[in-house]
């Protein structure tokens, strides 16, 4: 049975799926997907945590599918600007668990991914899906999967 490691990028995936469609991400209905007769070495949501009770029960969510839930600090800077992203967090956990699967799946749609996408299937031979809203996915992301699967309305709530 292929084996998989999954890393959702959840705040690009709120954006981007509420930026492009108005609708939100379904976590189950993707789950089901990409877990379809494949076995999970490790699924990992990367949120931010603003300490809210519907954020703690989407985590909760999240949990109960399957994922562990790697929660960063939102951090509001004195200019109005945010921090609160994953992408050296991901890439770390990619390169790990790249080594003990078949397949990285990464849900996102940072060009920033396009490296590490590279670098698992060359270090590794492991292959790399990447789901994201095609028209807000980096093309240099696309470009260098494996695969690409545009998140539409069957993805989504």
């Amino acid at each position: 049975m292929e084996s998989v490691t999954i890393l959702v990028d959840v705040q690009n995936v709120y954006y981007t799926t509420k930026h492009g469609f108005n609708r939100s991400f379904d976590y189950n209905k993707f789950w089901a997907q990409a877990t379809s007769n494949r076995k999970v070495v490790k699924a990992i949501a990367y949120a931010t945590d603003r300490g809210d009770i519907k954020q703690r029960q989407f985590q909760n969510i999240l949990r109960a599918i399957g994922f562990e839930v790697k929660l960063k600090p939102f951090i509001q800077r004195s200019d109005g600007s945010a921090k609160g992203d994953w992408d050296v967090g991901i890439a770390l956990d990619g390169i790990e668990y790249a080594a003990q699967s078949d397949t990285v799946i990464l849900v996102s749609g940072d060009g920033d991914f396009d490296l590490l996408a590279q670098k698992i299937q060359s270090k590794y031979q492991a292959r790399v899906e990447v789901y994201g809203v095609k028209s807000l996915t980096a093309t240099s992301l696309i470009d260098s999967a494996s695969c690409f699967f545009p998140i539409d309305t069957g993805l989504l709530l």
